[in-house]
């Protein structure tokens, strides 16, 4: 397995164990990550500003970061991202926020915003932004 997928397995096993229904901000072209947790049996929800075409089991959405949709979101007990603009971090704090969902992000290198939040150490680096304080939805 190429380094690019293995990252990606090893972020769709950490969110499969811990979440039920999550949404990919900003998916682009590659729907790894989200098919391995469709596969997983989670319910997955993809946003790109950008038209996508809906993946096999996936329900993928255009929305703008910077003007989200709530609806979209809600009901989420997860936002992330994989290798987002730096620039889209604080609207994604502000949406997981509003939606009281965790947000978890891996970072394109070194790219990290602010303080990089949380560490999450799931055999590449994850960075929790917001946690949910709904004791219901919080994960280990």
């Amino acid at each position: 397995m190429g380094d690019y997928k293995h990252i990606e397995a090893l972020i769709a096993r950490y969110i499969a164990a811990r979440y039920h229904c999550v949404v990919e901000v900003g998916v682009g072209a590659n729907t790894a990550v989200a098919r391995h947790l469709a596969e997983a049996g989670l319910e997955v929800r993809c946003t790109d500003i950008r038209e996508i075409p809906p993946g096999e089991g996936l329900v993928c959405v255009s929305d703008d970061i910077f003007h989200p949709s709530i609806g979209i979101y809600r009901g989420a007990d997860l936002l992330y991202a994989i290798r987002p603009g730096v620039e889209m971090v604080p609207p994604l704090i502000a949406l997981a926020r509003r939606c009281d969902a965790d947000l978890l992000v891996y970072h394109l290198g070194n790219e990290i915003y602010g303080r990089g939040g949380e560490l999450i150490d799931c055999g590449v680096v994850l960075h929790r932004y917001f946690r949910s304080q709904n004791p219901s939805k919080r994960v280990a």
